[in-house]
């Protein structure tokens, strides 16, 4: 049989921030001056853009709009606001039904779904994966990555089950089985929030029982920004980090000035054909065929916003790699061309915390749990895991003398 070409799509971060923009880097200089200048003009025409809309909002500037015309525009919103609820009852039926456990698996785990509000009131799709048998030694809370959703995780779920680890999982906001816009982050300090609400509702539901968060690519940006926040960091005791989005360039620096003016303008907006070809995240072909058949998984081109706050957040989180002090293990493979490894290097460099750790894998691309080692990675985050309760355990002890 002949083999069957899989054309290659990337996902996460990097290489997808507004790259229409690359066909004219080599035309634009890179002096300094010209970015300067660039912010000048990007903020002169917000203020325009800001006072335009004070005008038109103004009863005086503007004459009154036939009852014609205002019935259109009502009902083009309300078809909107319709399409996009018909669009979130199809995805939740979809991850609904996705398949959490094998039949002959239901005797040793047991898989649930549920909707979790989070800070703005959204109804967020969670799932959750427990040991049937034993005393459960952790729980471990998944925020995936950019574009896809938490039941991809479902056979690391169960190697986690497999070792008496609890899990739990979200679907941010936009995607999976969640609230809002396939595909439209309107912030990520939303899914921050979020993170840490969801966290705080799984430690009252399971007093006394040690909790991890574990982020993969963007979301390891969202769960490092969230356990830098002390309530959060008091409450886990240590997050994993998968690829991290931790340092993220535009195609050139005129993107960085004008993206955040573009994201206000337009946030919903796709740059078309943004992704459709790029970078792979896994050797395993079977795995970038299940992904991307998964539809689930957005495969649309980027919205404006969504990449303004990737930008964004990498930008705050390494400035702020020196107040690190949360315990972590930082995964990355050294071939990933989505994220940076380097960056994940300088995480483990500068950060003051006591107890980290970092694990590079030659050769391995962005999705590490979907590569064909994926057990051998799923078992290190386990043993560090373990490594942790036990120095943790030992330091309880210490208190008490």
């Amino acid at each position: 049989m002949e083999a069957v070409q899989i054309e290659e799509l990337t996902s996460g971060a990097s290489g997808r921030i507004i790259p229409v923009f690359r066909n004219i880097r080599r035309s634009l200089p890179r002096y300094e001056s010209l970015r300067r200048s660039l912010i000048f003009v990007q903020s002169i025409l917000l203020w325009f853009i800001l006072l335009l809309r004070r005008h038109r909002l103004s009863p005086a500037s503007s004459p009154p709009l036939s009852p014609n015309s205002s019935a259109s525009s009502s009902s083009k919103r309300k078809l909107a606001v319709r399409r996009e609820e018909e669009d979130i009852l199809r995805r939740r039926a979809l991850a609904e039904g996705f398949r959490m456990l094998s039949g002959d698996e239901s005797e040793f785990y047991e898989s649930a779904t549920s909707l979790f509000y989070g800070h703005r009131g959204n109804a967020l799709f969670c799932r959750s994966w427990l040991p049937v048998f034993g005393e459960m030694k952790a729980i471990l809370i998944i925020i995936h990555g950019l574009n896809e959703h938490s039941g991809r995780y479902a056979d690391f779920s169960r190697q986690l089950n497999s070792c008496n680890f609890g899990v739990y999982a979200m679907d941010w906001i936009g995607h999976g089985g969640s609230d809002g816009l396939h595909g439209y982050v309107p912030s990520l300090d939303h899914v921050v929030s979020d993170t840490g609400a969801f966290l705080e509702k799984i430690k009252f539901e399971y007093p006394g029982v040690p909790c991890f968060l574990y982020g993969h690519s963007t979301g390891g940006s969202v769960v490092l920004k969230a356990a830098s926040y002390p309530h959060i960091e008091k409450m886990v005791e240590g997050i994993i980090l998968t690829s991290p989005a931790l340092r993220v360039k535009p195609a050139h620096p005129i993107v960085g000035a004008v993206a955040p003016l573009f994201s206000l303008v337009a946030p919903k907006y796709q740059f078309k054909g943004a992704n459709k070809r790029g970078i792979p995240v896994s050797r395993d072909p079977a795995a970038l065929v299940a992904k991307y058949s998964d539809p689930l998984v957005y495969t649309g081109p980027m919205r404006i916003r969504t990449g303004h706050e990737i930008l964004r957040i990498s930008s705050y989180l390494m400035r702020n790699f020196k107040y690190v002090t949360v315990p972590f293990f930082v995964l990355h493979g050294s071939a990933d061309k989505v994220t940076d490894p380097l960056a994940s290097q300088d995480l483990y460099n500068e950060a003051p915390s006591k107890f980290k750790d970092i694990k590079l894998y030659e050769g391995f691309l962005h999705d590490l749990l979907f590569e064909p080692e994926r057990e051998e990675i799923a078992q290190d985050i386990i043993d560090w895991m373990e490594k942790r309760l036990s120095v943790s355990s030992l330091t309880d002890i210490d208190s008490l003398w």
